[in-house]
């Protein structure tokens, strides 16, 4: 590595670490005052930074709050193109959304409050839209490979619906999730939602009919 590289790389991890600590204390702010409330000014204040600095790392606040998830996508990608070939889109999907479940879990008070708010406050909740829309063209052409569908043509509708579906479970376990106030672990839930959706209609889900540790989407139990 050269010396400019070196250079290169500290300042890729500083600005990584001071959008991390951006983007915390804006969460700690939003949670505590309200998103409303909360100012860009209260969050330079906080961060003791100044709004020029601000706006070097995060165009609005929307984008400040959701910083620790910009790149999510992208990770989220590059574990669905690992992920075995002899496996099918839906279970590819499933076990590429592992780590970021993890990552939920690893903060789930944190994580089940800011869902909350993401969810009744509408200017968060249409960026959380604009979030998944990314993302699914990120995941477009692994998931068109695997069914072997070209992932520019439109007039296919199969790529869209397995991602589509895929990421509308992860909504509904995270839904469900916050809804409760002893939740199952998030990685269940989201196993019952995508076994759902891979069960004939009018059957009852293995996830009712037995109280053990729930089944994956691809046959492998979760505790």
């Amino acid at each position: 590595m050269s010396p400019h590289q070196a250079v290169r790389g500290v300042r890729a991890r500083a600005r990584q670490a001071m959008r991390a600590e951006v983007a915390a204390t804006v969460q700690d702010l939003v949670l505590e005052r309200g998103y409303e409330e909360t100012t860009v000014d209260d969050i330079c204040a906080t961060a003791e930074i100044s709004r020029s600095t601000f706006f070097r790392y995060f165009p609005s606040k929307e984008d400040a709050l959701f910083g620790e998830t910009a790149d999510a996508g992208e990770h989220l990608q590059h574990a669905l193109t690992a992920r075995p070939p002899s496996e099918s889109p839906w279970v590819a999907m499933r076990r590429a959304l592992d780590a970021l479940i993890e990552q939920y879990e690893g903060h789930d008070e944190r994580t089940r409050r800011l869902t909350r708010l993401i969810v009744g406050t509408p200017a968060l909740a249409a960026r959380h839209r604009e979030k998944n829309a990314h993302w699914q063209e990120l995941l477009r052409p692994e998931i068109a490979r695997r069914i072997g569908a070209d992932p520019a043509d439109d007039s296919d509708p199969r790529t869209h619906a397995v991602i589509a579906a895929a990421l509308g479970c992860v909504e509904a376990a995270l839904t469900a999730w916050t809804a409760s106030t002893q939740p199952q672990p998030l990685s269940t839930i989201l196993d019952r939602a995508m076994g759902a959706v891979t069960e004939p209609p009018g059957q009852t889900s293995r996830h009712e009919r037995s109280p053990g540790p729930a089944p994956s989407v691809d046959g492998r139990t979760t505790r």
